[in-house]
């Protein structure tokens, strides 16, 4: 019992660290990544860089980027993408939409802000 009372946090960071890259992952990332070539010429372009890069960023972020907060590698770095990619959909995607449209994106936004802050825990292969 001692054992986990003292790594109380670091198993919250880890939890949270699992849920929100699985949550990420499935379905938000794997099914733009699944759908690609059918989205490419059609998904938002809100940065100006073309449908195809947005989403090529996109993808790269909600499924490698995930995966890398999972297994607690480099928690705070590839916390930042993430944190970018939920601002601008709850800002700009989703600007003009009423809040409960874009209270996910901010949900994630502020979990990506925590993990940036704390970092990966104990429980990461190389934080």
């Amino acid at each position: 019992m001692d054992y986990f009372r003292n790594h109380s946090k670091d198993l919250g960071l880890l939890t949270l660290r699992f849920f929100v890259g699985m949550m990420m992952i499935f379905p938000h990332g794997w099914v733009k990544a699944a759908n690609f070539l059918t989205r490419m010429d059609t998904f938002p372009d809100p940065l100006g860089i073309g449908s195809t890069l947005s989403l090529t960023g996109t993808v790269f972020t909600e499924v490698v980027c995930s995966i890398m907060i999972i297994l607690g590698i480099k928690t705070r770095l590839f916390s930042t993408p993430l944190l970018f990619t939920m601002l601008v959909a709850a800002f700009i995607v989703h600007g003009n939409d009423p809040w409960k449209v874009k209270e996910k994106a901010i949900l994630f936004g502020v979990t990506y802000l925590v993990l940036m802050i704390t970092g990966g825990g104990k429980f990461s292969v190389r934080d």
